[in-house]
């Protein structure tokens, strides 16, 4: 985008912009003359109210106490900046991509002949979807809030629930071709320094064409090293946002995204609720072990029954083992095969009640289960052990939902060894697994922390979670988890 500077000529700043925006039609300008001299109202209808311009501007000027400069272009900058009771901007224009920048942005651009910068007048107006429930986190108490695609809304409810003077809001842009807003919030008396420096060089590094979702970030800001899992976390609530900045914590948001991207996310967070924090103690201890054993299920399970009952069959009990050699010899593939084939089709069914519309995307998921599964039992080709199975690792996959796409290729895998190479490649694929997540780092810090190293944090709310008078005594920080200063600057994560 070229930065070539406003003039004095009103004539050529206004064919400069529409030289930049072209024939686009939500562009609109109007000619007005205050005082005797020509200036130039430019916005983007949509973006801007224009009623909100009339009465806010030209209503005020006219009944302004102070009469309006007359055929004086500076005088009359100057008595609008200062004398009048219009809300402006901080910053006046100067450049072309200065304009571009506010105007894209909602705003309302006065220029003045003679004069060769112009005034940002705040007339946004820009349609939302309003502050709703999110839909993917789902809560029996606490706030029913969700972000929305308005960037401008999810700050201010973060900052709502944060009314302290550390909390930072710093924007930036990304995307050459999209100029999204982005924005970084975190709390500067708790950030570790080494971690706010590694996100914004990242960022700043970043190179997209567009940017439409915090997502399309999580690349650019974690080590290119394969692993199943990220280093980086998701949020639809407000309030968890706002917890993980009170933890020392960068939340990301972007333009047009409902999700909030967290900096950096932990291996045992993802088994945590907000809900844990509203329960007795015991009781959400329970729930984060229900939690724990439903991911190793939907992980293992299917590889561990394929295996077992392929290469050692003595270890189900003798009726069991009955029911699925009888089942298996009604059915024309093999347990393998079975296994494989009924999880790619719950990811079928998963997949199109996810894309259709909500109305009938749940009807048809369950009508689809329901359906192939009665009917390929009664026609033999599958059987029913199996069937049990693959439905109860569906069940616990939804129990995590962050984890859900490292769980479902994990499972394929973990099938794949099981049916190939027996319980040593069970074993073999659950060490590999288990040495990528320790192997992890999340911006310096290790991935499994609190738990690998071992860390007092883990004791107190970690697998299981304690009392609120016990973590009321000591606030947890990552600053506590962070390698000092100089340890590990580069931040090889």
């Amino acid at each position: 985008m070229q930065e070539e500077k406003l003039t004095q000529s009103l004539l050529h700043n206004k064919l400069l912009l529409k030289g930049l925006f072209g024939a686009a039609t939500d562009f609109y300008t109007k000619d007005v003359c205050l005082g005797g001299v020509r200036c130039c109202i430019c916005m983007f209808e949509g973006l801007s109210s224009i009623e909100r311009l009339w009465v806010m501007m030209l209503d005020i000027l006219s009944h302004a106490d102070t009469p309006l400069p007359q055929n004086d272009a500076e005088a009359l900058y100057r008595f609008i900046l200062c004398e009048t009771a219009i809300p402006l901007e901080h910053k006046s224009v100067l450049t072309v991509e200065d304009a571009r920048a506010q105007l894209t942005a909602g705003t309302t651009l006065l220029l003045i002949d003679g004069v060769d910068r112009g005034l940002v007048l705040s007339t946004q107006s820009m349609q939302f979807r309003s502050v709703s429930q999110p839909s993917g986190e789902g809560n029996i108490r606490g706030s029913r809030e969700g972000f929305t695609e308005l960037l401008r809304v999810n700050i201010s409810l973060v900052r709502r629930l944060i009314r302290t003077e550390g909390l930072m809001v710093e924007t930036s842009v990304a995307g050459a071709r999209t100029k999204t807003e982005l924005a970084l919030l975190y709390d500067r008396d708790l950030v570790p320094p080494q971690l706010l420096r590694t996100v914004k060089r990242r960022l700043a590094a970043c190179s997209l064409p567009f940017v439409f979702d915090s997502g399309y970030l999580a690349a650019f800001l974690q080590k290119s090293r394969f692993s199943f899992f990220q280093s980086v976390g998701y949020t639809e609530r407000p309030d968890t946002a706002a917890a993980r900045i009170c933890e020392g914590k960068i939340v990301l948001l972007v333009n047009g995204s409902p999700f909030a991207m967290v900096a950096p996310c932990f291996f045992s967070e993802q088994f945590g609720t907000m809900d844990d924090y509203s329960e007795k103690a015991y009781f959400a201890s329970l729930l984060r072990v229900l939690r724990y054993a439903a991911f190793f299920i939907a992980v293992l399970l299917p590889g561990a029954f394929v295996s077992v009952a392929n290469f050692t069959p003595e270890l189900l009990p003798q009726e069991m083992l009955y029911k699925v050699a009888s089942a298996e010899l009604a059915t024309p593939l093999p347990l393998f095969a079975e296994a494989l084939l009924i999880n790619f089709l719950l990811e079928i069914v998963r997949e199109a009640g996810l894309r259709l519309p909500h109305p009938i995307g749940h009807s048809v998921s369950l009508v689809s289960a329901l359906i192939l599964g009665d009917a390929a039992v009664s026609a033999g080709l599958l059987s029913t052990p199996m069937v049990i199975v693959s439905a109860l690792t569906a069940i616990c996959a939804f129990v995590v939902p962050n984890l859900y796409e490292p769980v479902t290729v994990l499972r394929l895998l973990f099938i794949l060894a099981g049916g190939l190479l027996g319980p040593v490649g069970m074993v073999a694929l659950f060490l590999y697994m288990l040495f990528n997540l320790c192997s992890m780092n999340a911006f310096g810090i290790p991935y499994t922390a609190p738990l690998a190293p071992a860390s007092r944090a883990f004791l107190r709310d970690g697998l299981l979670r304690r009392s609120w008078r016990t973590l009321a005594k000591s606030d947890f920080s990552i600053r506590d988890l962070a390698p000092k200063e100089g340890e590990d600057g580069t931040q090889s994560d």
